[in-house]
């Protein structure tokens, strides 16, 4: 596997999946880190510009890296939001959804430190109408309001998902979002009425950028090099980077302990929030050992199948709602259980979702 650190050589901008038309929608927001399937079609489009390939050329695109529905093998880890900064490499990570925030003041400094711990699990009250014998999180925990969404280092992600509190990072410390206003225009290239509109872009911090995990080892890869990313064909400059440590791929359980499941990229369920059986990822886990989740709310994904006929509807590839990144589910754990795959998700495996984090509680 390849590891490549993507450096923006501008703005990027990764808009959400709903829809956006001058006009009607007006603001079209920018997700950072962007979804794997922007990730994997970049990827997959520079190999076609290192192999020569006609784009137009439909079935030489499927020879060479496939189409929607079978990537030619390609496996991808990530995105994840990294940093480089004195020698050191970080990967940061979204603050996980029962996150309580906490502010302590600084004796030394004087200055208040935001910090986050994980809320507290109440048993599930009689008031409560559930087919699943959940647990209530956060019953109880005072918590500060937020003005602005929190990262953490792999580092203070493992220690907050055993019970420690950490000290998190603020958004702005790793990237800005710029809103630019446009107008839509007519073929004779005049203004049309009633057709502002607004782009949101991301703007990473010096130093900052995109980590990505993946298997195509052509030599081209392996020498610092410049590929399209995201809308209005933006530019990214990638570069080889081992240094980074990734959430380890298939963690061990230890025998009656219970854990926690950090999804550090969006995941599909074919149930929604959750999976139609929890035993096709885990041995050992039955369908009552999930006793608490923290989501937010849902994410639409969807796409488009260069390899297919533009104009035929099968070139758009079906929206499906993903759980979020952040979300955490608790198991309880009476046994020996043990991880059946790399990822958890019905859907996107080998090009980076469901990516997770586990840890005993």
């Amino acid at each position: 596997m390849t590891q490549l650190f993507l450096r923006p050589l501008d703005v990027w901008l990764f808009r959400d999946g709903r829809p956006f038309d001058a006009g009607s929608i007006h603001r079209a927001e920018s997700m950072f880190p962007p979804y794997p399937s922007v990730i994997q079609g970049a990827l997959r489009t520079h190999q076609l510009n290192i192999k020569n390939v006609d784009v137009n050329d439909k079935a030489a695109v499927k020879a060479a890296v496939g189409d929607a529905n079978n990537l030619n093998g390609l496996k991808v880890r990530g995105p994840f939001v990294a940093k480089t900064e004195k020698g050191k490499s970080s990967i940061y990570l979204p603050q996980p959804a029962d996150a309580i925030v906490v502010i302590n003041h600084n004796a030394e400094t004087q200055q208040e430190e935001v910090c986050l711990k994980s809320a507290s699990r109440n048993e599930q009250p009689k008031t409560l109408k559930t087919n699943q014998s959940l647990s209530l999180l956060g019953l109880g925990d005072e918590s500060k309001k937020q003005t602005e969404s929190y990262w953490l280092t792999l580092d203070a992600l493992q220690k907050y998902l055993q019970g420690e509190a950490v000290k998190v990072t603020k958004a702005s410390e790793l990237f800005h979002r710029e809103p630019r206003t446009g107008i839509g225009m007519k073929e004779e290239r005049v203004v049309q009425d009633g057709m502002l509109y607004e782009t949101e872009f991301i703007r990473p911090v010096e130093n900052v950028g995109l980590v990505v995990e993946m298997n195509y080892e052509d030599k081209e890869w392996l020498e610092p090099g410049i590929l399209h990313l995201g809308g209005e064909r933006r530019m990214a400059q990638f570069e080889q980077a081992e240094q980074f440590t990734l959430p380890a791929a298939k963690p061990d359980i230890k025998p009656d302990k219970g854990f926690t499941v950090y999804f550090a990229t969006p995941s599909f369920f074919e149930k929604g929030w959750k999976p139609a059986a929890w035993s096709k990822f885990f041995e050992g886990v039955q369908e009552d050992s999930l006793i608490a989740a923290a989501i937010n709310r849902y994410e639409t994904v969807g796409g488009f199948d260069w390899s297919a006929d533009s104009n035929h509807e099968s070139a758009h590839r079906p929206a499906r709602r993903f759980v979020p990144a952040g979300s955490v589910y608790y198991f309880k754990n009476s046994g020996n259980v043990s991880l059946k795959t790399e990822s958890i998700t019905d859907y996107g495996a080998e090009i980076g979702f469901g990516q997770i984090i586990i840890k005993e509680w």
